[in-house]
């Protein structure tokens, strides 16, 4: 009984985003979100904070990129630090023109420091993005999907973020606003 009572109310569980507005790769005007979960525990705790990957997701596109950490399994080995890898034959490396490998950086929060963990990420983050897509659109069936994304730069984007309790009214996220993709 004595760890049920311990254990149970050890974490304090939040969410966290951030909205802003940058260009796609097309230029074309557009809302940024990214969103996370973590579960924070007292110092004396013997668990270290976890988080969940950070999602990177943009106004009008069905493409959602998953920065991850080293304590993660699913990171890939394209780099250290929270990052997010290419896709090949998806994504060109931005700097060198070329296609981008599975071994390949395309996205990266907190780019200054290699050893970087998402549940450590307080008010805000520097997400530097080197990569753009292969093709913005892609034909499925009668449907054109957008797969464009946030517009690469060789100075990273610093985002403010919010941090709420979960299950708050202040943890729920900011919706996209679809009638700017319908108004093509």
């Amino acid at each position: 009984m004595l760890v049920a009572a311990v254990s149970s109310g050890c974490a304090s569980y939040h969410s966290h985003y951030a909205m802003f507005p940058a260009e796609n790769s097309a230029g074309e005007s557009r809302q940024i979100r990214l969103s996370w979960q973590s579960a924070d525990y007292p110092d004396w705790w013997f668990t270290s904070d976890k988080a969940t990957a950070i999602r990177v997701e943009t106004q009008c596109s069905e493409r959602v990129w998953r920065l991850r950490d080293s304590a993660d399994p699913q990171a890939g080995e394209c780099g250290t630090g929270i990052r997010a890898c290419g896709e090949a034959g998806q994504d060109l490396h931005a700097p060198s023109g070329k296609l981008a490998t599975d071994g390949v950086s395309c996205m990266v929060a907190e780019p200054s420091d290699p050893q970087a963990r998402v549940a450590e990420i307080g008010g805000s983050l520097d997400l530097l993005v080197s990569c753009a897509p292969v093709s913005r659109t892609v034909q499925a069936g009668d449907e054109e999907r957008n797969l464009d994304y946030l517009r690469a730069s060789p100075v990273p984007y610093t985002v403010y973020v919010r941090k709420a309790p979960r299950g708050s009214l202040r943890a729920k996220m900011p919706e996209f606003d679809d009638s700017v993709c319908d108004a093509k």
